[in-house]
């Protein structure tokens, strides 16, 4: 069994919940705040980890409350941080959230110490083979860029979200073997207005040919299109009650590394890891609503 080693973002979530989101200059009323930990890396890492997964941790932190808190939240896990960075020269990530009655949600993100993960880090990493690296673009692409190729030369598996999707990775999918991305941004790096459930394979189909050994293409409630080599497979999502559809992606994700981590097939490791991303919605906030492996057995029951 190998390690999901993750690099990525630690973000703290300061989530606000509102009946409807508001229009541009419009001033609303909030139901709840909560202060939650977040970043599309964190998540995932905890997301792999709670499943049972060894994982690793490669990011920034500040030299704050938020950063010493985000931290304390990855130990607490049994997440391996010591290549995570302290640095005083930014504040640690933090992202804005908005999450209306029917768990739709709209985010700012401040990248903070993020931004300070720089591509040297990668050098300090020790891939071996049946490990999965696992990151996003949360973080300076350059930083990503070496990151996939050291993985690929080391034998490592190598696992990206394209989130938020930035056209300038398109240079790095070559050494991408399973590229995870929702339909906004498969339109996004497709060229394409949009993309349906419909034509998820078609599209699954151009994005492999940009050279990705993968594609996992989520659709949200639809469940996911599945493509490798020849092969297209849609997986469908169970149906669930929507609560807060944030970190739904980042589970989705870090449950898929933690399944190819064991050695399951890619789409056995899919149809596990659209449980955990609809299991994630049925709760509020990110981290906190990411399940442990009894609660996505007892489902799979």
């Amino acid at each position: 069994m190998g390690r999901v080693i993750v690099v990525g973002s630690v973000n703290t979530d300061l989530v606000a919940r509102t009946r409807q989101l508001p229009r541009p200059g419009e001033t609303i009323l909030g139901t709840d705040f909560t202060i939650v930990g977040g970043g599309k890396g964190a998540n995932a890492a905890v997301a792999a980890a709670r499943l049972g997964a060894a994982v690793a941790f490669v990011g920034c932190v500040g030299e704050d409350d938020f950063g010493r808190a985000r931290l304390a939240d990855l130990e607490r896990e049994g997440i391996d941080t010591s290549l995570v960075r302290r640095s005083g020269a930014a504040s640690s990530g933090v992202a804005l959230i908005l999450v209306d009655a029917a768990g739709e949600n709209s985010i700012v993100v401040v990248s903070g110490t993020n931004a300070l993960v720089e591509s040297e880090v990668i050098a300090d990493l020790a891939f071996a083979p049946g490990d999965v690296l696992l990151t996003q673009l949360e973080l300076p692409l350059p930083t990503v860029a070496a990151a996939l190729r050291r993985a690929r030369e080391a034998g490592a598996m190598t696992v990206l979200n394209a989130a938020p999707y930035d056209a300038a990775i398109l240079d790095s999918l070559p050494f991408v073997d399973l590229l995870v991305l929702n339909e906004v941004e498969g339109a996004d790096l497709l060229g394409w207005e949009r993309v349906t459930t419909e034509t998820a394979p078609e599209a699954v189909g151009a994005i492999l040919a940009l050279g990705v050994g993968a594609v996992a293409l989520t659709l949200g409630p639809r469940g996911a299109t599945l493509g490798r080599g020849d092969e297209r497979r849609h997986l469908p999502a169970p149906t669930v009650t929507v609560v807060d559809t944030t970190a739904a992606g980042d589970a989705f994700t870090g449950a898929l590394a933690a399944g190819l981590a064991a050695g399951d097939d890619l789409f056995i490791a899919a149809a596990r890891a659209i449980r955990v991303g609809s299991l994630t919605v049925t709760k509020a906030g990110a981290q906190p609503s990411l399940p442990y492996l009894r609660e996505v057995e007892d489902r799979s029951r």
